[in-house]
């Protein structure tokens, strides 16, 4: 666990390639995608939030805060990192990052946070770490300084959505996490179930897994 940063939880999408609803909520294997997500994910920080909008109580069950994006209109993962450094700020005493993973991501790294932290730590003060994989980063699943929550606010209001424009004037670096094994078969450690295909493959692999 890593004192100074503490997580959210991103599960603020819309989910229409799922056919709407909360996606994280929906069964894998006998346990949510959140829940999940949320016990790989809790050992590695210092306090867990999960943003999402609309009714709180649908999240009861995992006995956590829960944070609405600060910013109106579903504009994207940027006001879920926005919504997660404003609550870092006013509870976490001492937490000078955040680190954010999605709600659709049932294979979460063990080691995830302390590999970004480590790498902050040899970037400059605004830098912005990103876990990728294959070659490609993974915009939400990253580790963010809380002191540019203003810097952010105002880029939404300015109409930024891509996450990557927002970082970019920061300077984004990332960390490459290697392929795991998951039964019989290697995969992506951040495949996350978009879409009710996916789903499927998620159930299959967990299976496999027990």
């Amino acid at each position: 666990m890593v004192e100074s940063i503490a997580g959210v939880v991103l599960a603020g999408g819309l989910s229409r390639r799922m056919g709407g609803g909360d996606k994280g909520l929906l069964d894998v294997a006998g346990q949510s995608m959140i829940g999940r997500v949320i016990s790989r994910f809790k050992p590695q920080v210092s306090a867990v939030a999960i943003n999402a909008n609309g009714t709180a109580e649908r999240f009861s069950t995992f006995g956590l805060p829960v944070i609405a994006d600060p910013v109106d209109g579903f504009v994207g993962p940027l006001a879920g990192v926005l919504a997660g450094m404003r609550w870092a700020a006013e509870h976490c005493a001492g937490a000078t990052h955040v680190a954010t993973v999605s709600s659709d991501a049932p294979f979460l790294p063990a080691d995830l946070v302390e590999r970004l932290h480590a790498e902050s730590k040899r970037q400059p003060e605004n830098a912005i770490v990103l876990a990728a994989s294959d070659g490609q980063k993974h915009p939400v699943i990253g580790l963010w300084p809380v002191h540019l929550a203003d810097d952010l606010e105002a880029a939404l209001n300015d109409g930024v959505r891509k996450v990557l424009r927002w970082t970019d004037r920061h300077g984004t670096f990332t960390v490459a996490f290697e392929a795991v094994r998951v039964g019989s078969r290697t995969i992506d450690p951040f495949f996350n179930a978009n879409t009710p295909a996916e789903l499927d493959e998620a159930r299959a692999l967990l299976r496999a897994e027990t």
